[in-house]
């Protein structure tokens, strides 16, 4: 048995393996929870062993500990993959020996029922089912790649044809797929359309059944109960066929229904699971981590697909609660008007689908929006409230850096135009959550993940001499690109004016990423611009007046003296080039804001302004196309 049954095989049905080099295969280990991989396979010695747990054995081993069998069912299961025919000494007949091993013989029962159930489809009673179908937009052909069923209208159907296939009562009510009643054993669904609920290596385990008569007083949805071979918290529906691209293409798609599997499938998403009858849990974070090898951070990626009304929507949040769970990066997809993607695929075809998929947003980006949409952002009042709802949330990203990121955003979502007011009101709840201080722990940092310079800089330039000096905005990194360009446009100012000309007016102090920048911003324009400057002593001059406190005064003179860093062009080339880089920044700002707007405003509900906004939305898309095109047109 070991020999007829290839250990990397019947392993990779469970995990993704890669290769390790000299040979080995290396993978998750699916006995213990662990971000790297330590799970060892040594095909030609056909071993495994797991480094971090010390799990290890051959594959009648693996298969034990994966499917917490007996030896013996073990065996049985490797010998029906392997397609061996064991005999037992005791003998035995054409139907499931008796005496085996509990597991196998539901297997076959559930194999026997999936196929009668198929049967019953293309039966005259099946039509309702196939109209439903149908209804949908599924073939017979769909129907068949997927194993769907109909389960008559019969109290003992399946419990007839299961115990003349010589399947015992006691296992077929131990499968799930019959209940005990009065008289005995009846079946457990009846008068519904079924789906077969396949393990990761195939085999049936369970069945989810929709109802179809209106008189039919049960459940929508009916799922197999627990059962030594369903355990519903561990089961992804479609996981046997979408596993192979989920491995391929490093993405999973996670939807609500089984019609939702099917459509995705069809439509070009191979990746599409579902749940089976349960919220999306621990144990099945564990499957799909081990299935997408989820150990590289933003390389894999897991899409929840929820309906778009307020259910659907509270869903993908309870997905929020998960996300930190996973290393891939996590998205959701809301099909706006509410449709799930088996709808859509029948008013809007496959590419619509595909294109819902395409469209995800960051669990975290979709998390925090859902905090503030409900909150009128057009006022003071209505703005603070969403900070104080959407601060929270950021503040629960437990990657620094990443929750730096996010507050800068929701900063920009918000329009209150204040990062550091945001990023200090984040940081108080992340210090709170954690436990210690987030920030201005004096060590250097910020708090923003960025080196301090040492002293801390008053972002209003209206403070005089003598004044408090209170650090409203933390220190900046002076090695980030964009500020060194930044300096670079202020030196021009400072030292040659002429050179920018009317089009430096048009960069406002905010478009200034470092409050010291923004302060000298502010002074220029005070003095008239760079259009008004006269000579340039007196330019200097002029601006050393106009300066509100030392520190901006020490900036415009360092600013004044340092030497402006030589460029392979033309000194006009270069000031076109810093003076465009600065304001695509500053659009690509505006630009977040009016999408920001516009996915608050109802297209129909206000028309007008929906139109206007879009209209200022291309042209700044356009005005920034222009100034990307000139700021790389000198290098």
């Amino acid at each position: 048995m070991r020999e007829r049954s290839s250990i990397d095989a019947v392993i990779g049905e469970y995990l993704q393996l890669r290769s390790a080099g000299g040979g080995n295969l290396k993978g998750l280990c699916p006995f213990h929870d662990e971000k790297s991989p330590s799970f060892n396979v040594t095909p030609s010695r056909g071993l495994y062993f797991c480094f971090g747990c010390e799990a290890g054995g051959d594959v009648i081993k693996f298969v034990q500990e994966i499917e917490h069998l007996t030896f013996s069912e073990s065996v049985e299961r490797l010998a029906a993959q392997a397609g061996i025919q064991l005999r037992y000494e005791e003998g035995g007949g054409r139907g499931p020996r008796q005496d085996g091993g509990q597991r196998a013989r539901l297997i076959e029962a559930h194999k026997a029922a999936a196929e009668f159930y198929v049967e019953r489809l293309n039966s005259p009673e099946g039509q309702i089912g196939r109209t439903f179908l149908a209804e949908r937009g599924f073939e017979a052909a769909d129907a068949a790649r997927f194993g769907v069923g109909f389960a008559p209208r019969e109290w003992e159907g399946l419990v007839r044809h299961l115990r003349q296939r010589g399947f015992a009562d006691r296992d077929i009510v131990a499968g799930g797929l019959a209940k005990e009643g009065r008289r005995g054993p009846m079946d457990r669904f009846r008068g519904r359309l079924m789906w077969p609920i396949r393990d990761l290596s195939g085999d049936v385990i369970g069945f989810g059944a929709r109802k179809l008569y209106e008189d039919d007083d049960g459940p929508k949805y009916l799922n197999t109960p627990e059962s030594p071979l369903f355990h519903k918290g561990s089961v992804l529906y479609g996981a046997d066929l979408a596993k192979k691209e989920i491995a391929r293409r490093r993405q999973a798609v996670v939807v609500e229904g089984y019609t939702d599997v099917m459509a995705c499938h069809l439509a070009g998403v191979p990746t599409a699971i579902a749940t089976s009858g349960t919220a999306f849990g621990d144990d099945h974070i564990k499957v799909l981590r081990r299935l997408l090898m989820d150990q590289d951070e933003f390389r894999g990626e897991v899409i929840f697909t929820f309906d778009g009304d307020a259910a659907g929507r509270k869903a993908a949040l309870r997905a929020f609660d998960d996300e930190q769970k996973f290393v891939s990066q996590t998205f959701v997809a809301v099909q706006p008007d509410g449709l799930d993607p088996c709808d859509l695929r029948i008013r809007h075809g496959d590419a619509a689908v595909r294109d819902l998929v395409a469209s995800r947003l960051p669990l975290f980006e979709f998390a925090v929006r859902s905090a503030i949409e409900q909150h009128d952002l057009d006022t003071v009042e209505g703005r603070l409230g969403a900070l104080d709802a959407a601060a929270p949330v950021v503040a629960a990203i437990k990657d620094r850096s990443r929750r730096h990121m996010y507050a800068v955003n929701l900063d920009r979502w918000l329009g209150i135009m204040d990062e550091q007011f945001v990023l200090r009101r984040v940081r108080e709840l992340a210090a709170r959550g954690h436990g210690r201080a987030q920030a201005g722990n004096g060590r250097g940092q910020n708090g923003s993940g960025r080196p301090d310079n040492g002293r801390a800089w008053n972002g209003d330039p209206r403070h005089g001499r003598g004044e408090p000096q209170a650090p409203q905005r933390p220190a900046f990194d002076p090695r980030d690109p964009d500020v060194q360009r930044e300096r670079e446009l202020l030196k021009l100012a400072v030292q040659r004016p002429a050179l920018l000309g009317p089009a430096f007016e048009e960069v406002p102090p905010e478009a200034f990423i470092a409050p010291p920048h923004a302060a000298v911003r502010v002074v220029i324009g005070e003095a008239g611009g760079v259009t008004a400057a006269g000579g340039a002593a007196e330019w200097v001059s002029v601006l050393l007046e106009r300066a509100p406190n030392d520190q901006v005064r020490e900036l415009i003179t360092r600013l004044g003296v340092e030497p402006v860093r030589a460029a392979q062009e033309s000194d006009d080339r270069y000031a076109a080039e810093l003076l465009a880089r600065i304001q695509e920044r500053q659009l690509t700002r505006m630009i977040a804001d009016a999408k920001s707007k516009l996915g608050r405003l109802n297209p129909v509900e206000a028309p007008e302004d929906y139109q206007r906004l879009f209209g200022d939305l291309v042209a700044l898309e356009q005005q920034r196309r222009v100034l990307r095109e000139r700021g790389l047109g000198s290098q």
